[in-house]
């Protein structure tokens, strides 16, 4: 028996308990007290009243009733329904250690940081699976005897594929759930991983790792989805920020293991690591993830829609006998429905790009994941020549300033980005008819928007002209860390935005925000190198930068003016 599953009572009937703490009377003014110690307490958690709203004043009510047969774990609140194993959700559901809830925002703060982490972790593996092979592009070009831009392809298209695989995970995990989707993904990952360990050809080794990426790509849809399910509006900001961590420190750690492990065992040690990683993520899944998708709002199994006339004749079956040939319509529409909902309907989020909320939060996005990946290769290329000559190991350590930006962002940013949604909020004197804060996504854009979107442009003109005239290489350095200090607040605020722009399709609205900026990063990879050698990092970055600079502030500008009034219409129309 664990520490996360450990049974107060014996479970002998599933009772459902009020999604709201039940509170005597007399006893209100404790009950905010409770409120208040809770905001430090990272081991209890207050059960949710509504995705958007905080209460600022306890309600009262009348005492609780709680079932005497419920079942108590330390991993949930008192509150919480567990499911019962038998019927948990998600492949080998049996086996999971924290047990399945009906409402996963009942889990404790401890528990949610804890799957919070274990998302992050497997949220690593797909950037690392891109950022490794960063300081051995050389090796693997001279290995396969092909050209720098070839070997760059290994790179370009593993983005590529987290771009486009996630729009299928996401949609698949809103029908097959959160769970099933990491199991069937990371194993595919593994697989997919050995085989590029092992390949013939730089052909075989650019299809194999296209595969591999778009296998581990599912964390970067999926698991907002799951920071989403347990973690409410009010502190969903700083889940998310610590959540990214796992993504961003791929590109922190990876080019320090890849260089290492180049260095001492060649290029294919690389990805024997990522098979090991997976193997490690994989388990963690089985173990210690249980299903966090809520049926109530979006059930797991949703039968294939069926003809009007076939419904007819099944209820009239002893009456009215079925033709041949209306059995072989049937099946023919039932299989084509089934065919769209597998390939067409994945595709279909694309279409809310339409809505300017939407596009303009996902292009920013995408132009400073897309930036990235033009810095990314530029210090491979620039730092391996004259007149800095590093070494493959040296060439790794490198890239640990930007990702020291984006660690550094992440902690404090998102936390940040939470109080200044809660400030402007009571500023504007917004609360509902129960005294709960209203929240709105724009209030997320303030100080820290306009901060962002000067800092990590600028970071970029730094980076060009300091690694174009060959200054002291700590200099165009140190630039890199203020990029992803930068570039990480736009990263949060952006996702965070995006999950309550569709709360009801959080993880669609994150495929799409990928699709978009690893079609940026593609382009990056691919286009980088020869732009750097054709016009140079300073010409290449003043470039970058400047386009960047007059997008931020514009989109910043547009969305605090117009966001609100785009955003009701766009709710509107999708019924979220």
């Amino acid at each position: 028996m664990t520490d996360f599953e450990k049974p107060v009572q014996d479970l002998s009937a599933a009772h459902h308990v009020p999604d709201f703490p039940i509170i005597p009377a007399e006893h209100s003014g404790t009950a905010k007290e409770m409120e208040i110690a809770d905001s430090k307490d990272d081991d209890i958690s207050t059960a949710p009243s509504h995705a958007s709203t905080i209460s600022e004043h306890e309600d009262i009510a009348q005492p609780s009733q709680n079932p005497p047969t419920l079942s108590r774990t330390t991993s949930v609140n008192p509150d919480a329904v567990i499911v019962e194993r038998k019927k948990r959700r998600g492949l080998f559901a049996g086996l999971t250690i924290i047990p399945e809830v009906e409402n996963p925002y009942h889990y404790t703060r401890k528990t949610k940081w804890f799957l919070t982490f274990v998302v992050a972790m497997c949220g690593m593996a797909a950037p690392m699976g891109s950022a490794i092979v960063m300081p051995v592009l050389q090796d693997i070009a001279k290995d396969f005897h092909a050209s720098s831009t070839v070997a760059n392809m290994s790179v370009a298209v593993y983005m590529l594929s987290m771009g486009i695989f996630p729009l299928w995970w996401s949609s698949f995990s809103e029908t097959a759930g959160r769970r099933t989707i990491y199991i069937v993904s990371f194993v595919l990952f593994i697989v997919f991983a050995v085989l590029s360990a092992v390949a013939t050809s730089i052909p075989m080794l650019i299809v194999m790792r296209t595969f591999s990426g778009g296998a581990a790509a599912s964390v970067q849809a999926v698991g907002a989805g799951t920071v989403a399910d347990i973690w409410e509006v009010r502190e969903r900001g700083r889940a998310l920020g610590l959540f990214y961590l796992g993504p961003l420190c791929g590109p922190l750690f990876a080019p320090i293991i890849g260089g290492g492990l180049g260095q001492g065992l060649g290029w294919r040690s690389t990805q024997w690591f990522l098979v090991i990683y997976g193997g490690i993520t994989t388990l963690l899944i089985i173990f210690s993830l249980p299903e966090t998708l809520r049926s109530k709002t979006l059930p797991l199994s949703q039968p294939v829609p069926r003809p009007d006339h076939y419904e007819k004749s099944t209820a009239d079956n002893d009456l009215t006998p079925t033709s041949t040939r209306q059995s072989m319509q049937v099946k023919t529409k039932t299989t084509l429905s089934a065919l769209r909902r597998i390939f067409l309907d994945p595709l279909y989020v694309l279409t809310w790009l339409r809505y300017p909320p939407i596009a303009l939060t996902v292009y920013y996005a995408s132009i400073t994941f897309g930036s990235l990946y033009f810095l990314n290769i530029s210090i491979e290329s620039t730092f391996a020549e004259a007149p800095y000559h590093f070494r493959t190991d040296i060439v790794g350590l490198l890239y640990i300033p930007g990702s020291l930006g984006y660690i550094v962002a992440a902690i404090f940013g998102g936390r940040w980005i939470d109080i200044i949604m809660h400030r402007e909020a009571r500023k504007a004197g917004r609360y509902d008819d129960h005294g709960k804060l209203v929240f709105r996504p724009e209030d997320r854009m303030r100080e820290n928007a306009w901060l962002a979107a000067a800092l990590w442009p600028g970071a970029l003109l730094w980076y060009g002209w300091t690694a174009e005239k060959g200054v002291f290489w700590i200099v165009p350095i140190i630039a890199n860390f203020f990029f992803g200090l930068g570039s990480m607040l736009i990263f949060s605020l952006s996702t965070t935005m995006l999950t309550e722009f569709m709360p009801k399709r959080a993880s669609a609205g994150i495929a799409i925000n990928n699709f978009a900026r690893n079609l940026c990063s593609f382009t990056g990879a691919v286009v980088a190198e020869p732009l750097i050698r054709s016009i140079g990092n300073g010409w290449l970055f003043t470039i970058l930068g400047l386009w960047s600079l007059i997008s931020g502030f514009a989109v910043i500008h547009t969305m605090r003016s117009r966001g609100p009034g785009w955003r009701d219409a766009m709710v509107e129309a999708l019924g979220e």
